[in-house]
């Protein structure tokens, strides 16, 4: 998670490239804030990450445009701190997933309900795909995205640790990261496909997913 600091009375800075520069905390600043994040999630879900202007948001909102900059520098602010709220819904979905994790036998059925979670996130909040789009495109952006690939890796590594603790830890680590970079690349590929042929898709993924840690054996 980015990091914050201390701003006084009024709010909390952002120190991370791509995030809000100020998060408020009083009311009606806080109410502010989340209404220009509401305004940008919808502006982007109807024109696109590239389209969208800070302009546009001033125009939805009547936000003054000092009082946008007050809390978001530039659009990638924007883009990274609606991103960063996102990933935290999936980081949720994750756990919740693994949770159920007791035995081998419930690794394939938990990475198959993980799936099934993203793809639905993504088709219930369209705007994600741009969000999506956008952190591939901008460097600072793209960080935050690889952050919470290595997180959600993290959450499948303990997961692994619990229900195989003789496992080399450097390949349980290295299956975690490849199985949850696969998961990420099959759902962002099958969101651009129709529904039915992003069934198909992702029905022929999961069956590919492991079954048990036979490839931590080797």
């Amino acid at each position: 998670m980015a990091a914050r600091k201390k701003a006084g009375p009024g709010g909390a800075e952002a120190g991370a490239q791509g995030l809000a520069r100020l998060v408020p905390t009083q009311q009606r600043s806080r109410e502010r804030f989340e209404r220009i994040l509401g305004s940008a999630a919808e502006i982007m879900a109807e024109k696109g990450s590239e389209a969208f202007r800070m302009s546009d948001i001033v125009e939805r909102t009547g936000v003054a445009f000092g009082s946008l900059y007050q809390y978001f520098p530039d659009k990638t602010a924007i883009i990274g701190t609606l991103a960063e709220r996102y990933n935290a819904v999936g980081r949720d979905c994750v756990r919740r997933d693994l949770a159920t994790v007791k035995g081998v036998k419930d690794l394939h059925p938990a990475l198959c309900r993980i799936v099934d979670s993203y793809y639905r996130m993504f088709n219930d909040e369209p705007v994600m795909r741009d969000i999506w789009q956008a952190t591939q495109a901008d460097r600072g952006l793209q960080k935050l995205d690889e952050e919470d690939g290595a997180y959600l890796a993290g959450l499948l590594d303990e997961a692994l640790r619990l229900i195989a603790p003789d496992a080399p830890s450097p390949a349980r680590a290295s299956f975690s990261q490849l199985i949850m970079t696969l998961i990420a690349a099959a759902v962002r590929h099958a969101i651009a496909l129709p529904p039915k042929e992003a069934a198909r898709m992702l029905a022929l993924f999961k069956r590919m997913l492991p079954k048990n840690l036979a490839a931590l054996e080797a």
